[in-house]
């Protein structure tokens, strides 16, 4: 079946997608590189018939399609969160289990259960889908799509979120469907793409801008120059930081936990956490899907509920000691994928980022003119200043995360934790905003603590570092400082 795009525009979420001209081979596997934009979930809405071309024609043979993207996620994610049943049940919802939402797509235990071991989720199969890390549940998107027995599969960023061990696993499975179903594959990290794909597809400003095989990619110049265009953007970023810097208010340690452990009914987590945070140290924490590190951040920050039964001591006090936890978070700024789940509110872009002073999922205070002016700035830095009053669920996965980032950073918080903070960003922002951490750190203005599970994220100035591993003895996971 091959697919022919003629003369396609398309907008939605603010984004416009062009393609000229197209042809798309049966059997063919295309990478798709967006510089900047996100074209993966238009064009998958494109394709599967819940989004119609404002002009132009796509011509394809009667087939089964099926995409997989970080919005679907989203989506799946708040369906399960308005199911919750934790007011009538004796325990918290963790929501569907993974084996009844791949079950119900297909109706077959066979290619359940088979789908279900290819992507290393057997052992998460009753596991409740709220429960589950980021990359464990981008593996069960997958299996959802590939329960549908689609014959065209997009995939958009489908590495965001897996641990190294994940990745080199999903590509090697990938590639053994690659001559039975048709893949096209959005990345936005070069290093992402595998060498098996055929075909290249480069998009700029969600415009289809050429198509080339794998050899001519390799060589192209379009890496160099985006990295030239994010150091200029990056240094504005810094020097807006700077004009609102201030002086660290605590002595050592700003965060420490004894003896940390977090266990549920059916399973630990980890034990015998022993961590200290102290003034100029940044830190990045390691470890694969599902070892507990976000989870630890929730320690950290608050939002998790066994943060009060563990032995904390967080800038200068003792956890549960009579502080509020918004005086906790007044020094703390957070990005995270549970934070963007969580930020369901409609309110505008401007006041995605002024609720930063706040630490609030909305703004609720009248913000004064000084920090309205100070957003207004971080919108210019952000080539947004068009969408101030957009509101924020309908702007693209990508400049949602982008206002999460500068809501993080307005404030100037002492402590600055940052899960997974480039998912779903384009190229061009991932550069941007990884630069700009680079500067944070290195001219502590504020203490990092980093997750990625890519090492071409790794900041200089980062030199401590707590790796989680399996401890088969015990049954969980171990951190130790290395």
């Amino acid at each position: 079946m091959a697919i022919q795009f003629h003369d396609i525009t398309a907008t939605s979420k603010n984004v416009t997608l062009g393609i000229k001209e197209w042809h798309i081979e049966p059997g063919q596997s295309w990478g798709l590189f967006c510089a900047d934009g996100d074209i993966g979930a238009i064009l998958g809405d494109l394709l599967c018939g819940e989004l119609e071309p404002e002009s132009g024609k796509i011509t394809e043979g009667a087939c089964k399609i099926a995409q997989v993207s970080l919005a679907e996620q989203q989506r799946l994610l708040e369906s399960e969160l308005e199911k919750d049943n934790s007011d009538f049940l004796d325990r918290i919802d963790t929501g569907t289990c993974v084996y009844q939402l791949v079950f119900e797509i297909c109706q077959d235990p066979d290619l359940t259960q088979t789908l279900l071991n290819d992507l290393d989720l057997t052992h998460l199969a009753q596991s409740g889908f709220r429960q589950l890390s980021t990359g464990e549940t981008r593996r069960v998107m997958l299996a959802r799509a590939l329960a549908t027995k689609p014959e065209l599969l997009l995939l958009d960023n489908v590495f965001a979120g897996l641990d190294i061990a994940h990745r080199a696993n999903l590509a090697r499975y990938l590639e053994t469907l690659a001559p039975s179903i048709t893949l096209m594959m959005t990345f936005s990290r070069e290093s992402d793409i595998p060498c098996w794909v055929t075909q290249i597809a480069l998009f700029v400003e969600g415009k289809l801008e050429s198509t080339m095989n794998k050899a001519r990619w390799d060589c192209h110049p379009i890496i160099a120059q985006l990295k030239s265009q994010s150091q200029a953007q990056s240094a504005e970023m810094i020097a807006l930081i700077r004009r609102h810097q201030h002086t660290s208010l605590f002595d050592d340690p700003i965060f420490e936990i004894k003896n940390g452990k977090v266990a549920y009914t059916e399973k630990t987590i980890f034990t015998n956490l022993n961590w200290r945070i102290n003034q100029g140290q940044h830190w990045q924490i390691k470890g694969p899907n599902g070892c507990g590190k976000s989870t630890l951040l929730g320690l950290i920050f608050g939002d998790h509920p066994q943060c009060y039964s563990n032995d904390i001591q967080i800038f200068g006090k003792k956890r549960g000691s009579g502080e509020t936890i918004w005086e906790i978070k007044q020094h703390i700024g957070m990005v995270s994928s549970a934070l963007h789940l969580q930020y369901r509110v409609n309110c505008s872009a401007i006041e995605v980022i002024l609720s930063g002073f706040y630490d609030s999922i909305g703004l609720y205070t009248q913000p004064s003119k000084k920090q309205i002016d100070t957003a207004k700035e971080w919108l210019t830095l952000l080539h947004m200043t068009h969408n101030e009053k957009t509101p924020f669920k309908t702007l693209e996965y990508g400049q949602q995360r982008l206002l999460l980032i500068a809501r993080a950073l307005v404030k100037q918080p002492e402590l600055l934790i940052l899960d997974e903070p480039y998912q779903g960003l384009d190229y061009l922002g991932r550069q941007l905003v990884k630069n700009t951490l680079e500067l944070i750190a290195s001219e502590n203005l504020s203490q990092l603590l980093y997750v990625s599970h890519y090492q071409e994220d790794g900041l200089d100035s980062v030199q401590n570092y707590l790796e989680f591993t399996f401890d088969h003895q015990h049954q969980c996971y171990q951190a130790r400082v290395c």
